[in-house]
């Protein structure tokens, strides 16, 4: 059954170019150990909720946008195979490709998939 991992995260307005270009460098990492495919949202309408919502979840600040991103995955046995190759190659080194966000307000899960419509 496909598996999904999830990412919410709020990145500077300023660097959506560069939060473009980090994903199309992740993208290639994660196809090659297996992922089946790569989304990357941008926020366009994001509202505030009453009680939560993704804004305040990611502690969003008045110059940032949040994005939405998920990889899919054939199984949840390729993603956690995948996962060990990605943390371990060396064009996910920070150095190597560093992220455009402070990735300590990120969000994130792995998702088994119940329904696809």
């Amino acid at each position: 059954m496909t598996y999904v991992d999830g990412v919410i995260a709020a990145v500077p307005t300023a660097n959506k170019a560069a939060y473009r270009d980090f994903a199309e460098r992740t993208a290639a990492v994660f196809k090659e150990a297996g992922a089946l495919s790569l989304v990357d949202g941008w926020g366009d309408q994001v509202p505030d909720g009453k009680l939560n919502s993704l804004n305040s979840a990611v502690m969003r600040k008045p110059d940032e946008t949040v994005i939405f991103s998920w990889v899919t995955w054939p199984s949840k046995e390729v993603r956690d195979a995948a996962w060990e190759k990605i943390m371990t190659d060396p064009r996910m080194k920070a150095e190597n490709n560093p992220m455009p966000f402070d990735g300590s307000r990120m969000i994130f899960g792995g998702f088994e998939v119940i329904f696809e419509g």
